[in-house]
Formats: C-alpha cells, structure tokens, sequence
C-alpha cells in the first residue's frame, strides 16, 4: 500500500508489533529462475522449499513481508475444514476428502518442524480445535460432520462440551490442531530464504505477465521495471495471473476480528468454531509484551457489498459481551478470503499460462492452504507429479458445484446496476475527513476521498478489472469492488487484485469544489 500509515485502516494483533523489515528494493530489470509473487505465507513457503533445494528464488511483493492477508488471519492452524468434510465428500467424493484432511494435517506438521528448526519467535502451541452448533441452529451437522471427517482419516470425537463456560451443548473435538503468530514465523521464513540464497524485493507492484517469445515470462513492474523468469508462481491471494478465469471460479469475501484483553471469563486454550452463517470462531494469543489476549472473528460478507463495515466489529464486540467476554477491545482489522465455488483451494498450474504456478481459494484455511502450496509446486516446477495435484487441480471440474458457482456470480453480475444510481452524496463537502464517497457528475461515477488533512482525491469509480464500480469500505478506509473483491487505498492505488492498476484519476470535480472543501 502506497498510502500513509494514518490511511490504512485497520492493524491486526500480529502488526502492532515490531517487525524486522526484510527486502531489498528492485531497482533495475532483473532475471529470475523462478520468481515468487507475494511474500506471505504461500510465497515464502514455495520459496523456502525452492531455495531449500538450491532453486535460485526471487521474492517481490508491493509491500512489507507478511503485510498484504496472512498479516491479517487470526492465524487458526486446523485440519478441520471450514466448507465440511461431509460437503467435500460430496462434491468431490470420499478420496478427495482423505487427501484434503492428509494434506492440512501436514501442513501444521511442516509449520511445527520449521518454526522449530528456524527458531521462528512465534509462540506456536498444539491445541485442540471444537466446532459447536450455533443458537438455532441442529447439531445433527457436527455428526454428519464427524462421520466423514473420520471417514477422512481424521481422530475426532463428539464430547459433551468445548472448554468454554458457554459452550454447553455438544461439540465436535479435532484434536492435534494449532495456534501460532503468523508474522513471527515468516520473519524466520525469509530470513532462510535468503540464507540460501534467495532474493526479496519489496516496494515491487506487477502490473501484468506475458509469455515472451523465448518462452521466458515477462512481469511488467511499476516504475518501467521488468522481470524475465522461467517460472512465476502467482501468490497474491487472487491470482492476478488468471484475470478471467479463476475469478469465475471463486468469490471474495471480508471476514473480520477483534481481540480482546483476557477478562474474568475463563476461555480454553483451543480453537473454536460454530456454525453460524456468518460464523464466528476464537482463540487466545499472547501479544508482544506477553499480555493473554482473545481472539474472536467472524461477521463475513462479500466484499464490496456492505456499506456500513464498522458495524461488522461492533457486532462482534456485541457477540463477546453476550458471551461473558468482558475484556477490552485492543486490536480491530479484517482480511480478504477467497471462497472457491466447491470449497477447495486451488494450489498449481495456471489454467491461462504456461509456466506460471498459481495459490488462490484459500477459504478459511489460508494458512495451511499456503504451506500445502510449499509442498507442492517445487514439486511441480521440477516437472514431478505430487499426489494433492488433483484435489487441488486449477482446471478441475466444477459442474458438481455449478449451483453456488451461479449464485456467486449472479451476486457479482447484480453489481453492475450501480451504474445506475446516483452516488452517495451530492456534495463533496458532505464527505468527512478520512472517508469516501461516490459523486455522480453527469455521466460520470467518481470515488471521492478526503484525506485527515481535508484534501480531495477523485478517481474515477470504475475498478480497472472488470469495470464493475467500487464502494467505500468506512472499516478499511478503502474502495472495493463488490463484484470480484479488487481493492484500492483511499487515493486510488490498487492494494489487492484481481486489478493490477490504480483506479483512474477524475477531473470532473469543479475548481470551485475542491477550493470550498479545502478551506
């Protein structure tokens, strides 16, 4: 993200903390083996294990390591799956579901073993993970969910009750899973990954790829920097290499989270889930100077498609007090999910290019989706089959799942009528300090910001993807796109795809309106 610090919005638990930066700028054009788009934990984990073997590796990410969704995860290490064995099993059938718990299983193994051979700082814990049923809602889910889980190869249980004093029904016990801080593990990560001598480049922002005619891949970069490698491997969390396509395929939502000071309730070191739609799930953590804290998350929606996102950590906060959480609210952020139509992540070759690797769908499990993606694509670059290639295949067959696949894209087509509508306000001089709005000029829909220090930024509202018009999210202080989750900072830059460009400067603002709003 290019803006400041006071334009960002949200700062999850794991970014309050201080960091070492990592990276190098790029400064001239650059030729890669294999270059890795995104230093989060899909790309730092395909690199780690590239450069583990002596594959010559090089990073880039338009920001920090770690800064763009997985600094944003509350960080939930499970093999217990957030779309149900019981609904993989049936659109995928019973194999696929036994590769889909050996793969996440692991996952959290491969984490476990680095973050002790690395020394990673980053409080990892074993515990036991719980899905409960919701208020009104059957618990005949959690033993069609345990029946298939176990049929998965998983060890879960029905036990009376989660380790929580208001958990009292009965719960589904997934034991063995995890807990850890996100960031701390990837500054061990990168750390190694330049140890065995790969390369990080921050401050890099890919604005396409092409095949060259040598059969290289062309990135074009941001200031008129170019990257020539043999292979890329796409880890941006929407797979800007697949404009069309994968975009289809998947949906982006928010999900969001607060943290909250232990208080006098007595919360169970676990993970927990309910079934809820939306759902909400929690965990404790520690923070940097060693105070107990709780995680709690949930209140998803599509992005875009929410006008009034503060609600959404009110909500939450509300949830917390209903429970007995009585502690302070510390930490607020969200994060960007992308839901696949059939529940699977989509972890390999790109259906579009050659030579180009992609990890995107990540659901709820993100995490462990993205060291899955480190154990597989080396694999797959050398040329080698892996057994989880075709559970996680992009091209796969999606017919068993065309119903969510039409309504999802039903829900992104609708968005189009915003064309229509007359924006949110009339008057730029109704937009408060540090919000947006759209202002209807003529034929024209701007995305209209006014930054703390009271000046206009006006862009056309038109996102540069698939010319669907983006909205102001108040919680983030950005404009997504409700129709396949782009998003842009309030001055117009793109900080997460499918887009690769900014939004468009307007001019269509009169002098005059600009001058009035700026005294």
């Amino acid at each position: 993200m290019k803006s400041d610090d006071a334009e960002r919005g949200s700062r999850s638990l794991w970014m309050r903390a201080a960091r070492k930066r990592h990276g190098t700028p790029m400064r001239e054009h650059a030729v890669a083996e294999v270059c890795v788009i995104g230093a989060g934990i899909a790309g730092l984990s395909v690199a780690y294990e590239l450069t583990r073997r002596g594959t010559p590796v090089t990073v880039i990410d338009q920001g920090q390591v770690g800064a763009g969704e997985t600094g944003h995860t509350t960080a939930h290490l499970s093999d217990a799956l957030d779309d149900r064995y019981y609904r993989l099993e049936r659109t995928r059938g019973a194999a696929m579901a036994k590769l889909a718990a050996h793969s996440h299983r692991a996952a959290i193994d491969r984490i476990e073993a680095l973050a002790t051979s690395l020394e990673a700082r980053c409080d990892f814990a074993r515990v036991d993970g719980y899905l409960i049923a919701a208020p009104g809602r059957s618990v005949d889910e959690l033993g069609r969910e345990k029946d298939a889980a176990r049929r998965a190869g998983l060890a879960v249980e029905m036990v009376d009750a989660a380790p929580m004093p208001w958990a009292t029904g009965p719960a589904l016990k997934f034991p063995g899973q995890a807990r850890f801080d996100p960031l701390g593990y990837l500054d061990a990560l990168a750390d190694a990954v330049v140890a065995q001598g790969g390369t990080i480049h921050t401050g890099v922002h890919v604005q396409g790829l092409e095949r060259d005619g040598d059969g290289a891949i062309r990135l074009t970069c941001d200031r008129d920097r170019t990257i020539i490698a043999s292979a890329v491997v796409d880890a941006t969390n929407t797979a800007i290499s697949s404009m069309v396509r994968m975009q289809l395929r998947q949906a982006a939502y928010r999900s969001y989270a607060i943290s909250l000071e232990l208080g006098e309730a007595e919360v169970g070191d676990c993970l927990l889930w309910d079934t809820g739609d939306p759902y909400h799930y929690i965990r404790r953590a520690r923070d940097a100077d060693g105070r107990e804290l709780v995680i709690v998350g949930g209140e998803d929606h599509r992005t875009g498609q929410d006008v009034d996102t503060t609600s959404r950590w009110i909500a939450l906060e509300e949830w917390c007090r209903a429970h007995g959480l009585s502690g302070r609210v510390v930490d607020r952020w969200s994060g960007q999910i992308m839901e696949p139509a059939d529940g699977t992540a989509f972890i390999g070759k790109s259906p579009d290019l050659d030579g180009v690797y992609i990890v995107t769908g990540d659901s709820g499990n993100g995490i462990t989706h993205g060291v899955i993606a480190g154990m597989m694509i080396p694999e797959l670059i050398a040329g080698r089959d892996h057994p989880w290639s075709k559970l996680y295949a992009p091209d796969r067959s999606m017919l068993r799942s065309i119903g969510h696949l039409i309504r999802e894209a039903a829900s992104s087509t609708a968005q189009y009528t915003d064309w229509l509508s007359g924006g949110d306000l009339a008057d730029v001089a109704a937009i408060p300090r540090g919000a947006g709005a759209l202002i209807r000029r003529g034929l024209h829909l701007l995305a209209v910001y006014r930054d703390d220090a009271g000046c206009l930024h006006a862009n056309s509202a038109r996102c540069p993807h698939l010319s669907a018009v983006v909205s102001w999210n108040d919680a983030e202080r950005s404009w997504d796109c409700p129709a396949h989750g782009s998003r842009f900072d309030g001055r117009g830059h793109c900080i997460h795809g499918p887009a690769v460009g900014d939004l468009e400067p307007a001019e269509e603002l009169e002098t005059a309106e600009v001058a009035k709003v700026s005294a």
